[in-house]
């Protein structure tokens, strides 16, 4: 039996209970299920003592067919665990790096880590989308107000986002003829001080976007299109009135397979593609979300029964590696 560590973010163990919208809800449910034992942490529960990376641990169980923790938490070597979850939620700020650092104290030799903090660390979920660039939409990366000014007035219209969020926070809709674009992009760069991504608009984005879902090197076939609100331009309610059913393209398919082996090779096991009109608008792979509960109400399926195989076989993959002395 293995011991497997989630770190989640701090809002999701306060809501931890009846919380199914979240992923790490049903991942936990099921190990716990198929007899694992699973503990959850945070990452400002996280701690450094004697060059050893440790964390205040809190024991979880199943009962009632929902998830529960008991609230004695226990400080723990990261190393006591087989497998750990890297999942808390961006801002990427601070204290998220300072908590990627501290695993950096973890021996990788001896746990799996799922995905590797250093590399989320080092991977802009924004930013390095451009690794991808002919899947992606025309952008551009700078502080510059000028800069993106003259982007804009070339597409006509486009999206801007900070590069550390999540959630659509931050994300302005731009057009070249708007009385408010000096102050949209001052406001977002800090007066030229901060970096921020601007996309070119693309058409589709009125009927939402794909969530393509990425285990390792392997890209499932079940997807969603998330909607855009009702006064948005963008996706920004979890509820099932923003959800429907989606199909990924052969060429989707086939790019998302480019990507998840680059990715996997970095230590980034776990993504989720964001795609309109078949570009590859964002990479998500600090806890993305792989939307279970509304794929199984949309295509009357157990998603999280075909990920958790998937899963479990990666991790005895993985093992195996682990135990025979090569770590890839």
């Amino acid at each position: 039996m293995q011991n497997i560590l989630f770190i989640i973010d701090e809002l999701e163990l306060k809501y931890f209970e009846f919380n199914d919208l979240v992923t790490n809800h049903w991942l936990i449910k099921e190990f716990l299920e198929r007899g694992y034992c699973v503990s959850v942490t945070t990452k400002n529960l996280l701690l450094l003592e004697q060059a050893a990376a440790k964390a205040f641990c809190y024991s979880t169980f199943e009962k009632d067919n929902d998830i529960f923790y008991i609230n004695e938490p226990k400080k723990l070597l990261i190393n006591d665990f087989d497998v750990v979850f890297f999942r808390p939620d961006p801002p990427v700020d601070i204290n998220y790096i300072n908590a990627c650092y501290i695993l950096d104290y973890a021996d990788k030799n001896r746990t799996i880590f799922i995905n590797n903090p250093a590399a989320v660390r080092n991977f802009n979920e924004k930013l390095h989308l451009n690794y991808f660039s002919d899947f992606a939409p025309a952008n551009i990366v700078t502080s510059s107000k000028t800069e993106i000014k003259d982007f804009v007035y070339s597409c006509g219209r486009a999206i801007m986002k900070p590069l550390n969020r999540c959630f659509g926070n931050g994300v302005y809709f731009l057009q070249k003829d708007d009385k408010n674009l000096n102050s949209l992009v001052d406001n977002l760069t800090e007066n030229g001080k901060t970096a921020v991504m601007v996309q070119e608009y693309l058409d589709g984005a009125v009927s939402g976007d794909k969530r393509v879902l990425i285990l390792a090197e392997h890209v499932f076939d079940e997807c969603v299109r998330k909607l855009p609100g009702k006064d948005d331009f963008k996706f920004n309610t979890h509820s099932k009135d923003f959800f429907e059913h989606s199909e990924l393209t052969a060429k989707e398919k086939s790019e998302a397979s480019v990507v998840a082996q680059r990715l996997s090779g970095m230590g980034l096991f776990m993504a989720g593609l964001d795609v309109i009109d078949g570009k590859i608008i964002e990479i998500n792979v600090t806890s993305p979300c792989y939307f279970i509960k509304e794929i199984n109400e949309l295509n009357g399926i157990k998603f999280q029964n075909i990920l958790m195989e998937r899963l479990i076989n990666f991790i005895n993959y993985k093992s195996a590696k682990l135990y025979a002395g090569t770590n890839s």
